[in-house]
């Protein structure tokens, strides 16, 4: 069991794992030996500078060090895997080398296309229209999509025999044109192409993008610039006085061009937070800024007051929110351009952040001291989130998604299906074996607790819980067997010819070594996932997961419903809250339509069913904390990422009856922590469930930009 409060249960869950490993097999009794050393480690703002305590400085080697760090501090490994690949390699493994076209160009040949490799904010158009031009090259573009691949095919046919240039952009665009594409470029010999013909080709990872024009070709990638002030600065770099002195109102202008370049740099950096930031990373460009730069100019050009909210409308519902997806992430937008779009911001005294470290030079400077003051800002290491208006904690989150990031591409080169080399070590026929076997056990077709079976036996079920004009409940939960029952079914027909496909007793299947090799990295085949509700959880966790989702229908079956209903548990949970509705639609004689929802945080536990509404937990608060004193939300504490939140009863009331009191936050309420979801057919989000009203004593904008949501499940 975890021995202390301060080691959060993923971590220890992970120490215990990895003390499976003979290497690491002492690592729990060390824990337990130096409890207040390993605090201090833990505690550290660098705690790979820190020696270990004991006998593990001495015991472990470099690499075994940084495994005991992912397993306690997974935020502050990529720094120490760099360095260890330095120290053992060289630094020019870590380090980009410069962008250079020429050098691209130099070691390409006709027949090899030159790949630019796509990364959001970089664009390589610019430098390829400049590099063209100083060579004396015709250059002739085409951006890919429905209906281009003829038109590409003659281009190339054309530019072949004389000598230009070709550029396709965007082939993760045109995936079905990938093959004719691949094809084409086999023709290419060095006997029919002319000397100065080449192909260049543009597009982001794509797993549709040809292997072979891969392997053959130049690759080039461009990172977009890094930080706040690097994003300004190639902003500004751009510009010419003119811009501002020939407009009518030179100041103004310089203040809010100001405040759009820092809220463009913004949108871009705030990417890097994951969910936290935007739920889906909008791939904001130059184009979305420049269109803002001419808009800006041109109101204050033909107004005499600012239109402050014709400002705000075009910029964020328009040209930047034209790109935004998603209901909360508009939201975000908005909430971020209201700082910069308000008439505090041609004020000299304004700051775009709570700390002031961020604000627009004074008084009408000219465009190189703009560039001068820009250069003063922090470094990107130096940034804090409190400029994107987040918690600190959301730089831990940002460097974990890095290491998982990096780890998950670890396991993807990972050779699969090596014999073991350790003696005693299970192979991994053995491990999969006995992993099969293992969740099979804990699925009994019949036991003393699944006195229904599993698959659940619905229509027995249906007896004890007929359909009930009054009783809603009755009628999801046997909705919600006949879901579970379908996942059950896929979870043990695959597991048992899993099984037998190892004992080679049946075909290893495309399906079946898709499963074994999910497996052996300890991830949730896609398989599983595809018959599944969402999840992000690691094998183990996701059918411990699953099994307790199956004991909570078994105990409502046995007990009748619950005072306190899981609501993490249930596969459909809009069905859930449709019956809810319903319920008190009928009982108070009421349209159902003219319904929402309204909530009260409980912090007691019922023990009695709510008379109307439901009583609902399991929820967890993302990007804030609860104030069990005040029963209000709050700022998180250092390094806890995820909060458990309290019991909410929910409680259906009119329409017309409800309204937001000041200081009310409505927060999302999502599935998974990655938030963003796929619209189902049944009209509803595969992600996003509703918005709980949550009371505050900040205003709505705070934790906006603090990206606070409630979620379902953790991926631990």
């Amino acid at each position: 069991e975890n021995p202390a409060d301060w080691i959060p249960d993923r971590c220890w869950a992970e120490v215990v794992q990895a003390s499976l490993l003979p290497a690491f097999a002492q690592l729990p009794s060390d824990f337990f030996r130096h409890m207040l050393e390993w605090k201090a480690i833990y505690d550290s703002n660098d705690p790979a500078s820190m020696e270990m305590p004991g006998d593990c400085e001495s015991k472990y080697s470099a690499f075994q060090k940084i495994c005991i760090l992912r397993c306690l501090r997974p935020d502050k490994v990529v720094p120490v895997v760099q360095q260890l690949v330095i120290t053992e390699m060289d630094k020019r493994y870590v380090e980009p080398p410069p962008f250079d076209l020429k050098l691209s160009y130099d070691d390409s040949t006709p027949i090899s296309p030159l790949i630019f490799v796509l990364s959001p904010g970089a664009d390589p158009n610019a430098a390829l229209i400049a590099f063209a031009d100083s060579f004396g090259v015709q250059l002739e573009s085409l951006s890919l999509g429905q209906g281009q691949g003829p038109i590409a095919q003659r281009m190339i046919e054309d530019a072949i025999d004389r000598g230009t240039w070709v550029v396709l952009q965007n082939c993760h665009l045109a995936p079905s044109w990938m093959p004719a594409l691949e094809a084409t470029v086999e023709t290419f010999s060095m006997e029919r192409a002319h000397p100065q013909f080449r192909l260049w080709l543009t597009s982001y990872p794509s797993d549709k993008f040809p292997v072979s024009i891969l392997q053959n070709g130049q690759k080039m990638t461009l990172q977009a610039p890094r930080g706040i002030r690097a994003n300004m600065m190639n902003t500004y770099i751009n510009l010419e006085e003119a811009y501002f002195e020939s407009c009518a109102k030179p100041r103004e202008l310089r203040k809010l061009h100001f405040g759009l370049a820092f809220f463009h740099a913004l949108v871009q950096e705030r990417r890097k937070f994951g969910p936290l930031g935007f739920n889906i990373p909008y791939e904001f460009t130059e184009s979305d800024l420049k269109i803002c730069q001419t808009q800006v100019k041109m109101f204050l050009d033909e107004y005499a007051t600012i239109p402050w909210e014709a400002l705000r409308y075009t910029a964020g519902e328009t040209n930047y929110g034209g790109r935004v997806t998603e209901a909360n992430d508009r939201r975000t937008t908005a909430m971020m351009l209201m700082d910069y779009y308000n008439p505090k911001t041609v004020d000299d005294s304004y700051k775009y952040s709570e700390s002031g470290r961020y604000f627009a030079p004074p008084g009408n400077p000219k465009l190189a001291e703009t560039m001068e003051f820009i250069g003063k800002f922090p470094m990107p290491e130096e940034e804090q989130p409190e400029v994107f208006g987040l918690h600190e904690n959301a730089n831990i989150t940002s460097a974990r998604n890095q290491t998982y990031s990096l780890f998950e591409a670890m396991l993807l080169l990972m050779p699969k299906g090596s014999s073991a080399k350790e003696e005693g070590a299970q192979t991994p026929e053995q491990l999969l074996e006995q992993l099969s076997q293992n969740m099979q056990a804990n699925m009994p077709a019949h036991s003393d607790f699944f006195r229904f079976g599993l698959p659940f036996k619905v229509d027995e079920v249906q007896e004890l819980y007929p359909t009930d004009y009054n009783e809603s409940m009755n009628t999801v939960l046997t909705q919600e067997l006949l879901r579970f029952n379908r996942v059950v079914v896929v979870l043990r027909n695959t597991l048992q010819q899993l099984e037998l496909a190892v004992k080679g007793l049946i075909v290893m299947s495309n399906d079946l070594e898709q499963v074994a090799n999910a497996f052996l990295i300890g991830q949730v085949p896609a398989l599983w996932l595809k018959a599944s509700y969402p999840s992000l959880k690691p094998l183990a966790s996701y059918f411990e997961d699953f099994v307790k989702r199956l004991s909570f229908l078994q105990k409502w079956i046995d007990e009748g419903p619950p005072p306190v209903f899981w609501l993490s548990g249930f596969y459909f949970t809009q069905s859930f809250l449709t019956g809810i509705l319903q319920n008190y639609a009928r009982k108070h004689k009421v349209a159902i339509d003219t319904l929402r929802w309204d909530f009260m945080v409980r912090l007691d536990h019922p023990t009695e069913k709510a008379d109307d509404g439901a009583f609902v937990e399991g929820l967890f608060i993302d990007g804030a904390a609860w104030d069990h004193g005040m029963n209000l939300l709050c700022e998180q504490r250092p390094k806890v990422l995820f909060e458990v939140m309290p019991i909410i009863q929910l409680l259906p009331i009119l329409t017309t009856e409800f309204a937001l009191k000041p200081g009310d936050y409505p927060s999302p309420l999502y599935k998974t922590s990655a938030r963003r979801g796929t619209l189902s057919t049944t009209g509803h989000s595969t992600n996003f469930v509703m918005q709980i009203i949550l009371p505050t004593n900040r205003q709505e904008a705070h934790w906006v930009k603090r990206g606070v949501a409630l979620l379902t499940m953790l991926d631990d």
